[in-house]
């Protein structure tokens, strides 16, 4: 049933996204709403989420290694699929090793033993599933709260909750295991991600945002380089600051 589920899931968006194959580079469709959007997301992330990432980024450092080794562990479950659908067998191995051993012997995945065992997955989604098949990215806008997405990914974000077994077992009905969940664990595992990523990347965002001249086109040209490394699964400055995390 949950194989039956991503072969139609992913059928559908094939069909949904034709239309973008035909454009090349990401446009820019709804550049005035899109910047006031943005300009509202860096108010909440000044009012709420940066405060609570400073305070987060004062804890003792394994806490906060932990933390981010468990929330990492966890996305790895989303990657394992679409390692699969890609056809990238290298990365489906290391997603499921990494997995596995890190949920056992790393305890629920707050340490990481298997990085050093050489597993190291890459994190994958639909968007990027996608992406490797040639399928357009489509209008670039930004999402309140959720921030910069181009159409192709914000179709895919609801996608993604259909092939991410944490998904099955908490916000939708469960197909995999009989353990149950809701939908208060998915996102407070999300929100603490979001949080630690902030945390992590603090002193990147005060420099950015006090060497740009356009804010939003900076947070734009990262953003979009970023994904377009992490769909050709390539290396560079701007992976390590990971907009889409």
């Amino acid at each position: 049933m949950y194989l039956k589920k991503i072969a139609t899931i992913l059928s559908f968006l094939l069909v949904l996204n034709a239309s973008f194959n035909k454009l090349g580079a990401t446009e820019e469709c709804f550049e005035g709403v899109s910047r006031s959007v943005f300009k509202f997301n860096m108010a909440f992330d000044a009012i709420l989420l940066e405060p609570v990432a400073k305070g987060y980024s004062k804890l003792p450092k394994p806490i906060q290694k932990g933390t981010s080794n468990f929330t990492s562990n966890i996305a790895t479950l989303l990657s394992i699929p679409n390692n699969l659908l890609q056809g990238n067998l290298k990365q489906f191995a290391h997603s499921t090793g990494s997995f596995f051993v890190n949920s056992t012997v790393g305890i629920l995945g707050f340490m990481n033993p298997a990085e050093k065992m050489g597993l190291k997955p890459h994190k994958e989604d639909v968007g990027q599933t996608l992406g490797t098949y040639g399928i357009g990215s489509g209008c670039y806008f930004v999402l309140p709260i959720l921030g910069p997405t181009p159409m192709r990914d914000s179709i895919c974000l609801v996608a993604d909750t259909f092939i991410d077994p944490f998904a099955h077992v908490t916000i939708r009905e469960n197909e995999l295991l009989s353990a149950s969940g809701n939908s208060l664990d998915y996102y407070s595992v999300k929100t603490v991600d979001a949080v630690d990523f902030r945390a992590e990347n603090i002193l990147t965002f005060d420099s950015l945002e006090k060497n740009s001249i356009d804010l939003y086109s900076s947070m734009k040209s990262v953003y979009l380089q970023s994904r377009e490394r992490k769909i050709k699964n390539s290396t560079g400055d701007t992976e390590d600051w990971d907009l889409d995390n």
